[in-house]
């Protein structure tokens, strides 16, 4: 009888299943989250069929970021002093075989952190840390308190206001160590702390600190003179000084990105350079590149893992080849945007959707909407007043009916 019932429990599972694949819908949505250069605002869009889903009014002109999984995205709203956590609405759950999607509309989160000035806002395995210059303090929050609506955040303080920036690294947080005698100044290292912020060991010394990025399993942090590169250590983490080549002409890092599939970082080096840097190797593990005019603004592509993207003032968007280290193509998007003036002028920043590269013209008040297969324009997608930051979420999954 028992060889009867698990012949029988065997088929209805086999056609439980049938039937569920059966249903399946396979499912793509990206959207965009942009926000306004002078209005505080973001602009939600549906980067697929170019809706506009809402518009979350906030208290401050915001930057913005977005989570590793995309289920939240926040903006730092500098002036306002205030960081304010967005759901995207769109959410993925991994089923070995395939991937599910879930799309339910965007929406306040219901979290706002307050303080003075935040600026630095980095997340690390789903723990979000968002630096307040004004005070020296670090907050610290998971995701999935703030999908969940909660204000579970902890303090971890420096010893002094900085423009600085703090990581949640597992069982411990890394911070940056201010300028003691320059107070003024960008953060001279990084110390070790446990949850509370009590220090473990010295400091590791990264003048002028400024820009971090990880890509898959390191973090690394810019410096004058190289990168500091973190990973899992035995018990606290491992952090090793990578220096610049000597071939580098005199120059350094302020702004980092992880690649996304390869493992590298992307960085600005001088105003009208980038720099590849694997930091696996010691030795050339800088490759640097030269740009036609001065860089406005880069995104790596986390679909196409071999392509990175540079603006560059003179209007043109670079496809830039990161296993080569050269630039592929070039396309004419918009007018110039000279760097000369203040850094905070409104300037296009570039996104990547999909099969879409998506690029901020706030002057116009378009997106510029290139294909990241041909590298071909598309078209023009208006976005009321100076579309500014931006950020994209999505992808692609399942769907089951009855679900």
């Amino acid at each position: 009888m028992r060889t009867i019932w698990a012949s029988a429990t065997a088929i209805a599972l086999f056609l439980s299943l049938s039937t569920s694949a059966a249903h399946a819908e396979e499912v793509t949505a990206w959207r965009l989250f942009i926000s306004d250069h002078a209005d505080p605002k973001v602009t939600v869009i549906d980067a697929v069929d170019g809706e506009k889903l809402d518009t979350f009014h906030l208290k401050g002109p915001a930057s913005l970021h977005r989570s590793e999984s995309g289920r939240t995205v926040f903006a730092v709203q500098g002036a306002a002093g205030v960081v304010t956590g967005i759901a995207s609405g769109i959410s993925f759950e991994d089923h070995g075989e395939h991937g599910d999607i879930d799309v339910e509309a965007p929406k306040l989160a219901g979290i706002e952190i307050a303080g003075k000035k935040p600026s630095h806002f980095v997340e690390h395995d789903g723990d979000l840390a968002a630096f307040f210059d004004g005070e020296g303090v670090a907050r610290i929050i998971s995701e999935k308190a703030v999908l969940e609506g909660k204000s579970d955040f902890r303090e971890v303080k420096t010893d002094a206001p900085q423009h600085g920036v703090a990581v949640a690294y597992g069982s411990h947080v890394l911070l940056s160590e201010p300028n003691r005698e320059k107070p003024d100044e960008l953060p001279v290292g990084i110390r070790v702390a446990d949850e509370a912020g009590a220090p473990i060991g010295g400091i590791h010394a990264c003048p002028d600190l400024h820009g971090e990025a990880s890509s898959g399993n390191i973090l690394a942090f810019a410096c004058a003179t190289g990168l500091l590169v973190v990973t899992d250590g035995d018990g606290t983490p491992a952090i090793r000084h990578l220096p610049y080549a000597d071939s580098l002409p005199d120059g350094k890092t302020t702004t980092l990105i992880g690649g996304r599939g390869l493992q590298y970082f992307l960085g600005n080096y001088g105003a009208d350079k980038v720099v590849l840097i694997d930091p696996t190797v010691e030795s050339d593990a800088f490759r640097l590149i030269s740009l036609p005019t001065r860089r406005v603004h880069f995104a790596v592509d986390p679909v196409r893992a071999k392509f990175a993207y540079v603006f560059t003032e003179d209007g043109q968007l670079h496809q830039l080849d990161v296993v080569k280290g050269e630039i592929a193509n070039s396309l004419k998007l918009t007018d110039p945007y000279s760097m000369d003036g203040h850094w905070s002028e409104p300037r296009p920043r570039v996104a990547v959707a999909g099969d879409r590269i998506v690029v901020t013209d706030p002057l116009k008040g378009v997106l510029r909407l290139v294909d990241a297969t041909s590298f071909e324009k598309t078209g023009d997608m208006a976005v009321e007043g100076k579309p500014f930051n931006i950020v994209s979420v999505g992808g692609s999954g399942q769907t089951h009916e009855g679900e």
